[in-house]
C-alpha cells in the first residue's frame, strides 16, 4: 500500500509543483514540508531511486547551467545510496545524459558530471557495469578530450579514460579501433560532400559563362541584323 501510494505521488508531483504559481502562496509551502519531504522518510525510499532519477531525466534542464549542475549534484547523491539492482534499470538514460553534460560547452557541466568518476561507490556500479556503460559515453570522452577549450576539463577525461582502460582493456581497445574506424569513414564522407559541392559549382560557373556567351552572341546578332550586314 506504500508503494503503491508513493508511486501515485512520484507521477503526480511534477505535474502539481508546475502548476504553482510565483509568489508562493503558504499552502504551496505547507504541502512541501508536510507532504514532500515526508516523503523521504518512508522505510521503502531506497526502491524508489531509479524512478527519482527517471524524474529528474525527464525534467532535466536545458539552457540553464547552474539548474544543470544542481541536478548532477542531485544525482550523485541519489546514486550514493542506490543499490545496484535499481542501478542497472537507470544506467542507460542516465550515462546518455551524462554524456552530453560531458559535451557540454560550459565547462562547470563537464567538470560537474565528471567528478562522477571521483566517487567510489559509483566507481565501483561503473566498474560492475562497464560493458554497457563504457560504450554509451566512450565516443564523447574521446571527442571531448581532442576538442574541449579547457584545460582543466581534458585532463579529467583523460583520468576517466585511463580508468576505463584499466577496468576493461579489450573493451576499451575494441572501442578505440572502431571509433578510429567511424572517423575516417565521416573523414572520407567530408570530403566526398566537399568534392560534390566543389563539382557543383564549377557546373555552375561553367553554365554561367556559356549563358554569358550566348546572351552575347545573340546582342552580336541583333546587332549585325539592325546594320543589315550580311
Amino acid at each position: 500500500m506504500e508503494r503503491r501510494a508513493m508511486k501515485v505521488e512520484e507521477r503526480m508531483n511534477p505535474s502539481i509543483i508546475n502548476g504553482f504559481a510565483l509568489p508562493l502562496k503558504a499552502e504551496h509551502k505547507q504541502f512541501l514540508v508536510r507532504v514532500l519531504i515526508p516523503l523521504h522518510t518512508a522505510k521503502s525510499l531506497s526502491i524508489f531511486h531509479a524512478q527519482i532519477i527517471r524524474g529528474l531525466l525527464k525534467y532535466w534542464p536545458k539552457t540553464c547551467t547552474q539548474k544543470e549542475v544542481m541536478f548532477l549534484g542531485e544525482i550523485e547523491e541519489i546514486l550514493d545510496v542506490i543499490e545496484p539492482s535499481q542501478f542497472i534499470r537507470v544506467q542507460e538514460p542516465l550515462f546518455k545524459q551524462i554524456a552530453a553534460c560531458i559535451s557540454s560547452p560550459h565547462f562547470q557541466v563537464a567538470e560537474r558530471a565528471l567528478y562522477f568518476w571521483n566517487n567510489e561507490y559509483i566507481l565501483s556500479l561503473i566498474e560492475e557495469n562497464c560493458q554497457v556503460i563504457l560504450p554509451l559515453v566512450f565516443a564523447t570522452l574521446y571527442r571531448v578530450s581532442k576538442e574541449h577549450w579547457n584545460q582543466t576539463i581534458v585532463s579529467l577525461i583523460y583520468n576517466v579514460l585511463k580508468t576505463f582502460m584499466e577496468m576493461n582493456s579489450k573493451l576499451f581497445d575494441d572501442l578505440t579501433a572502431s571509433y578510429k574506424v567511424e572517423k575516417q569513414k565521416e573523414l572520407k564522407r567530408e570530403r566526398e560532400r566537399v568534392e560534390l559541392w566543389r563539382g557543383l559549382e564549377e557546373h555552375q560557373e561553367r553554365r554561367m559563362q556559356m549563358l554569358t556567351e550566348a546572351a552575347r552572341n545573340q546582342r552580336n546578332l541583333q546587332e549585325r541584323g539592325e546594320r543589315g550586314d550580311p
